[in-house]
């Protein structure tokens, strides 16, 4: 079984929420990268989201942008990304690690290059954010023969055709962007959200994860109450970048801390 779907599994006959959250390969480097995910594993962490730095982030907000800018000036591309996933395999065999990221790394190296590289390093899954579902069906197969998930959008505008398509498609967990914009927008309508998970639900049979907007214990706890995941990335490079570099793994990992406390202090939910 792909580890995402024996996460999912586990907390979901525990009444419990994921907590995924999203940092840049990189960013502050890449074995600060290493260091910051065993950190993040440790203050509760599910699963990890590792960014693959891309100059031209259409879904990133400036605080992701700037961690890309960041990890691209080191020059870190997608064959150091599988790297480091590579070396977080040594320590921790049980943690899904789902890549996220663009078309143009993966066309590069070529997608069953991709595929197979990526599951040798001990990936869980991708989710690409510019394969649109109507066109990622041999991508999709593609890493399904390797048993490595693909993971795709939704956004408050898709309209149920398009939710059709992504459930056809998608493995492990769906990602629900629960903004019109970009990652770390504020306004963040967890009304809005219940109701338009209700209406996935009704396509998707996957877990699903909601992220964009999340910034604190609140809104975690707000999204939680709705979600099989509570996703998390901009609050989390804030904290990487907001001090030097060799603090960054205990600031990232105390951070979150804070966010595993509070979704941990709601009552079980009831398995459906």
């Amino acid at each position: 079984m792909n580890r995402i779907d024996a996460t999912f599994a586990r907390l979901r006959a525990e009444g419990r929420t994921a907590l995924i959250p999203y940092i840049t390969t990189g960013d502050p480097s890449l074995d600060g990268t290493l260091e910051v995910m065993r950190a993040l594993v440790a203050s509760g962490a599910d699963a990890i989201e590792l960014g693959v730095p891309f100059s031209d982030p259409m879904a990133d907000g400036p605080v992701i942008q700037r961690a890309s800018e960041r990890a691209l000036a080191k020059h870190v591309g997608l064959k150091d990304v599988l790297a480091v996933v590579r070396r977080f395999r040594e320590r921790d065999r049980n943690t899904p690690v789902v890549l996220m990221g663009y078309a143009n790394p993966v066309e590069s190296m070529g997608v069953r290059d991709f595929a197979d590289r990526a599951k040798d390093a001990g990936v869980d899954g991708a989710l690409v954010v510019d394969y649109p579902p109507e066109e990622a069906a041999d991508f999709a197969a593609t890493l399904h023969e390797r048993d490595l998930a693909t993971i795709f959008l939704l956004a408050p505008t898709t309209p149920p055709s398009r939710i059709a398509r992504v459930a056809a498609l998608a493995r492990g967990f769906v990602y629900y962007v629960s903004l019109r914009g970009v990652t770390g927008a504020a306004h963040l309508d967890t009304g809005d959200v219940a109701r338009r998970l209700s209406e996935i639900r009704r396509h998707v049979k996957l877990p699903v994860g909601v992220g964009f907007g999340i910034r604190d214990a609140a809104s975690a706890r707000a999204v939680a109450a709705h979600a099989d995941a509570v996703i998390i990335g901009a609050r989390i490079i804030q904290e990487i970048e907001n001090g030097p570099p060799d603090g960054a793994a205990e600031r990232a990992g105390a951070w979150l801390a804070t966010i595993r406390r509070a979704l941990d202090a709601m009552p079980a939910k009831r398995a459906a």
